[in-house]
């Protein structure tokens, strides 16, 4: 058994989530669930950024109390497990939960032992959405690249991080898949910022600036930490950092995979920030990072300070969070962004989870009481063979998507089964069987059997194996196919219909 940590990213709770989130919630469950199903050891981590200059802004704007607006806010964010039935083990909250503030301090700590802290004074074009300073050359029209903001000037004395002392090695584990970076364009994307040269970074900003929100710097009290800086530690602080506990040394330090599940636009903070912050600690990098492109509504990326944010959870409360999880994994591709419609997310559920697998176990479970009453023929041990096989085929197919992380092909290869099992309704015409077995055809009868009890393997194997991206509808497909005799026939996918 192998041990697989996996982690998303923290997001801001200057708002309320969006279906951009969700996503990266369900990919991560999605391979947590994969993993667990294949008998490894699994910790899977989410949680909040509370500690943002965004989430100033948000509280001041509203005229509320900062800690009474991330409170709120970040309750959203942990309420999506049950609309998206999400099996996260741990949820870490950065300005509240016990471990965290002590484990950035330590990493702090470490770096200054090292030699890569030092103060000056600095000024430069600070975008709050991105909580990041650009040059003059990485803006757009003089604009963020990401939000499309104009950036606030900015000049204070701040603690800064000496990046540059670790572009070689950095480029060295990367190139090599040491620090494996996927998809492949996401890696070279990396690699190019790294051959374009690194410059030591701000990791402070002033307390003064902040309203005095965030984790103190130690030592410096007119500081506090730049809340990325903070933020990626959160990774280790689940873990107990702080204190070195069991479940660092278990799941970091001796821990086969650590796995960071992100999007896109942060990709320099979790490739080549955070992997430095760590090897001047002296600690393990994680070992994957599994980067995803966006979802965008009318072409735009959706965000929060976009205005085009989509709600989530009245996308579940009106169609299902199976419909909404099978988009997620069916729809979106490893790299391009992709438009998310209602139509769409109607259509692609209609098409397999009802017209497909709904509809195939509907036709096996009624074919199963209308000519067997209810009472599922045994297998023969040659077609127990053909299954195993196909199981096992299905399975490597499935596992191999899944090592490369990409969870497109891995729910195509899992319907493959749903299409195949459609294809033997229509091929072995169960009911051109049981019409000739009552005028006296035994053979027939025979026959009727093996269909049956294969249709219904096949309908268990499907159970089986969608499991990890539909849990709910995976469970009620194996109930379906459960007992002796088997339940009453019921639906286990109705047909969506648009407003």
């Amino acid at each position: 058994m192998s041990s697989f940590y996996i982690t998303t990213a923290i997001p801001y709770v200057n708002s309320t989530p969006h279906i951009g989130f969700a996503l990266e919630l369900v990919q991560a469950d999605t391979l947590a669930r994969h993993r667990r199903s294949r008998g490894d050891g699994v910790r899977f981590l989410t949680g909040t950024d509370d500690n943002s200059l965004k989430n100033v802004q948000a509280a001041h704007t509203e005229g509320i109390d900062i800690g009474h607006l991330v409170d709120r806010n970040a309750g959203h964010f942990e309420a999506l497990r049950e609309p998206f039935d999400l099996s996260f083990d741990d949820f870490i909250r950065t300005s509240s939960d016990p471990r965290h503030a002590p484990g950035a301090a330590r990493l702090w700590e470490a770096a200054v032992a090292a030699g890569d802290l030092y103060k000056k004074p600095y000024q430069g074009r600070y975008c709050v959405g991105c909580e990041q300073f650009y040059s003059e050359e990485e803006l757009v029209d003089g604009r963020c690249p990401e939000h499309g903001t104009v950036p606030q000037p900015i000049a204070e004395d701040n603690w800064f991080f000496r990046l540059s002392r670790y572009a070689r090695q950095l480029r060295e584990l990367i190139a090599s898949d040491t620090l494996r970076i996927r998809p492949e364009v996401r890696k070279n994307e990396v690699l190019g910022f790294i051959d374009g040269g690194l410059t030591d970074f701000s990791v402070s900003r002033s307390a003064e600036r902040s309203h005095g929100w965030g984790v103190p710097v130690p030592g410096d009290p007119s500081q506090v930490m730049y809340v990325w800086f903070d933020a990626l530690s959160n990774y280790i602080n689940a873990l107990d950092y702080a204190t070195t506990g069991e479940s660092f040394q278990q799941w970091w330090t001796d821990g086969d995979q650590r796995v960071h599940v992100i999007g896109k636009g942060i990709i320099r903070f979790h490739a080549v920030y955070w992997p430095a912050m760590l090897l001047s600690a002296g600690l393990r990098l994680p070992s994957e990072i599994l980067v995803h492109d966006y979802l965008t509504a009318g072409g735009r990326k959706i965000g929060k300070s976009l205005g085009n944010a989509i709600d989530p959870v009245a996308i579940v409360e009106q169609y299902g969070g199976d419909a909404v999880r099978w988009w997620l994994l069916r729809e979106v591709p490893q790299v391009g962004d992709t438009d998310f419609t209602v139509d769409r997310l109607v259509n692609r559920a209609n098409e397999d989870l009802a017209n497909g697998l709904g509809n195939l176990v509907n036709r096996v479970t009624s074919m199963v009481h209308k000519y067997r009453e209810g009472r599922v023929p045994e297998l023969t041990s040659q077609v127990r063979e053909q299954l195993d096989d196909i199981a096992a085929r299905v399975s490597q197919a499935i596992d191999s998507a899944m090592a490369d992380y990409d969870l497109r092909a891995a729910a195509s290869a899992v319907w493959e089964l749903v299409d195949q099992a459609n294809r033997f309704v229509q091929t072995s015409r169960p009911w051109d069987l049981a019409k000739a077995e009552r005028t006296g055809d035994e053979e027939a009868g025979r026959q009727l059997d093996l269909v049956l009890a294969r249709l219904v393997a096949d309908c268990r194997l499907i159970g089986l194996e969608l499991q990890p991206f539909l849990p709910r509808l995976a469970e009620r497909v194996t109930a379906a196919c459960a007992g002796d005799p088997l339940p009453t026939p019921v639906p286990v996918f109705p047909r969506l219909e648009l407003d």
